[in-house]
């Protein structure tokens, strides 16, 4: 993908970072990171990451990354890039080359000795749940499960290129049945159980699976989750899967509905583990967008490119290794599932978790982390703002020491968070904020053990990724908001949408902004270190008097207010071309008087941010709108108080809690 714009450096901002951590001189030593840059010839990362993105290097790179990092091929490449103008991003990655993601899954690189059976008993997953008890695998358990669903996928006629959906939670069996799809060269599709029927059949119709696996239920908390009529209406849409298998998981002893198998039965033979060697490119999982600005898109995502990017990734940038227990608080719908699950390219060991992540005390991911002795764990950016805001301790009451990797993901990370987890969470921890996207299944821009970790920023731009900031011309920024860009191709770019049998919407949504460059639609900041600040959504960016302003900022000064729980700001137009209005949606549990909080709030913006970031108005709501991954529906929001309906504006499936969009039509409806 060549780069067709005109790149002009602007003035470097002056900053003055406030360091928080710096990885000690042994840890860089042994880390994966500094034993790759010495590989490759150079002294330092940033000449390293110059090299990985350069239209002469990056081939090298990556042929690098394939070879240090283990990936086996069946068949090996011809090259690592060849110019393809009929590809959206204007190559084709490993042309010729055969391999089988599942395969590498299940004989990853730090642990050859596995391959030979020394290892086989070592623990490979490990899934805890508020619905039943812990369940853990070896890799002998593992491969014999992966075989087991293989078998039975076999008997219902699903080979190469057919389609596997499930409804179903973080559990091994969900794991194991998307590497069995993986190993056939069939493609995978998981909605999480806590989506209601129209948000799966939005997904999964478009889909089309022909086998379908659905739970009957769940528990979170104390919470009870029957979802057998779910599962039965799912069924009913998808004409396509001639299987349906029953995984009883919250009924155990109840009776199976008629036209299902149990997965006990569908999983009941054994049989040998054997893998498809695929191309490249070959379709691996679809995973949705969000859907909050129309129908979810299915982004097609390929065996090769999820491999070498997430082995680039969880190895390089996160130190893991097959030492390493490796948790990430996550449901099946979101992508950083799937990047879960590749923890064993890694040999890591993979730790699952179906339930509350808070419980009584806000504080069980905590507890996770250390009954698992867990060394790599990653938690939304949310959950550690809200514990950083309750002033909670885990550190006193867990023993944290084990984990020296965090990771933070789904929306930015506030300076006070970061602050908080080396105060009162594990003050020797290489704090990882990660950012990326469904779209290209990883994080872009994100931790390194060679770099030290400032307060509200991420570490580093990752290798391979070269990652920029565009102005409205294309021009480059430095030290300036702008538009977060990729200027060269990156292996896990989607190899096709859902019914985009031309590309033509591949290369609309992505590329047609600034031309042959991926717009990712996130605004950022680009430091002279090199550091990225992710400022907020593009969509959602607010404009007054014609500055554009983030909305991160203005959300971490409100959020910081003890009686604020939450907030959402947009900007609404004027079609008169009038200076339009700024609302700001605050949710507050312990709300006394209204007028109080509105001029603190007002007064905080002003003095701490500037005039331009104060509301028109201020709306008090029950709860702010949001999706099952935690992020804020800024454009829905902004959609309907302009006068879209909503139920075309979004699609209330797509909601952590459905009630919070009420008083959004509410405030619509008076205007």
């Amino acid at each position: 993908m060549a780069k067709r714009v005109t790149v002009r450096a602007r003035k470097v901002a002056v900053t003055r970072p406030e360091v928080l951590w710096v990885p000690s001189l042994e840890r860089q030593q042994r880390s994966a990171m500094r034993a790759f840059v010495d590989s490759a010839g150079f002294s330092s990362y940033d000449d390293t990451w110059r090299w990985s993105v350069d239209p002469l290097g990056a081939a090298g790179f990556w042929e690098a990354v394939a070879e240090r990092l283990g990936v086996a091929w069946r068949a090996a490449p011809s090259a690592a890039i060849v110019e393809d103008l009929t590809a959206a991003s204007g190559v084709r990655w490993f042309p010729d080359a055969t391999l089988n993601y599942a395969e590498l899954c299940l004989s990853g690189p730090d642990h050859e000795t596995a391959r030979k059976g020394a290892s086989a008993d070592a623990p490979a997953v490990i899934g805890l749940s508020q619905t039943r008890g812990p369940c853990r695998l070896s890799w002998r358990d593992l491969r014999s499960m992966v075989a087991r669903a293989r078998t039975g996928l076999l008997a219902a006629g699903v080979g190469r290129g057919d389609r596997v959906g499930a409804y179903l939670p973080n559990v091994p069996e969900t794991l194991a049945l998307m590497l069995a799809t993986a190993s056939l060269g069939a493609v995978w599709a998981c909605c999480a159980p806590e989506m209601g029927v129209d948000g799966c059949v939005e997904r999964l119709a478009q889909f089309a699976p022909k086998v379908l696996v659905a739970v009957d239920g769940y528990r979170y908390g104390a919470k009870t989750v029957d979802r057998r009529a779910e599962a039965a209406a799912i069924a009913g849409v998808l004409d396509s899967a001639s299987t349906r298998v029953w995984f009883s998981y919250l009924h155990s002893t109840a009776e199976i509905p008629p036209s299902w198998v149990a997965w006990d039965v569908f999983t009941g033979e054994g049989g040998e583990l054997d893998f498809e060697a695929v191309p490249f490119d070959h379709p691996l999982y679809v995973l949705f967008s969000s859907g909050t600005t129309g129908r979810p898109k299915g982004i097609v995502h390929g065996h090769g490119g999820i491999a070498v990017e997430h082995a680039k990734a969880l190895r390089l940038h996160f130190d893991l290794a097959g030492s390493d227990r490796f948790f990430w608080y996550t449901t099946t719908g979101w992508m950083m599932w799937n990047f879960l699950v590749s923890g064993l390219l890694a040999g890591s060991t993979v730790v699952l978790y179906d339930g509350d992540p808070s419980g009584p005390q806000g504080d069980n991911l905590w507890r996770i982390v250390a009954d698992e002795e867990v060394t790599c764990a990653g938690v939304g950016s949310g959950y550690l703002a809200a514990g950083a805001k309750a002033a909670l301790t885990p550190a006193r009451r867990w023993d944290l020491s084990r984990m020296v990797t965090l990771g933070a993901t789904g929306s930015p990370l506030p300076a006070d968070a970061a602050r908080w987890v080396y105060r009162d969470v594990q003050p020797d921890v290489m704090l990882a904020p990660f950012s990326g996207g469904t779209d290209v299944c990883t994080g872009f821009v994100g931790p390194s053990p060679l770099h030290p970790v400032v307060a509200g920023e991420i570490s580093c731009r990752c290798l391979g990724a070269k990652v920029e900031v565009f102005d409205e011309r294309g021009d480059a920024l430095v030290g300036e908001e702008g538009e977060l860009v990729l200027s060269a191709p990156l292996p896990s770019m989607p190899v096709g949408l859902l019914g985009d049998d031309d590309g033509s919407r591949l290369r609309s949504t992505y590329f047609e902004r600034y031309p042959g460059v991926w717009h990712h639609g996130d605004r950022a900041v680009l430091s002279d270190r090199g550091t990225v600040i992710i400022t907020g959504r593009s969509d959602g960016t607010l404009n007054r008097g014609g500055v554009r302003m983030g909305t991160a900022e203005l959300y971490f000064v409100v959020e910081s207010l003890p009686e604020v729980t939450d907030s959402l700001a947009v900007h609404l137009e004027d079609p008169d071309g009038g200076p339009g209005q700024l609302v700001l949606l605050v949710a507050s549990e312990a709300l006394s008087d209204r007028s109080v909080l509105d001029k603190r709030i007002r007064d905080e913006l002003r003095s701490r941010l500037s005039p331009r970031h104060v509301p028109d108005r201020v709306e008090f709501v029950p709860s702010i709108p949001r999706t099952l991954s935690g992020k804020k529906l800024e454009v829905p929001v902004k959609r309907i108080l302009l006068g879209a309906d909503p139920d075309v504006a979004l699609s209330s499936s797509t909601l952590a809690d459905p009630a919070s969009i009420e008083a959004v039509v509410e405030l619509a409806r008076r205007g």
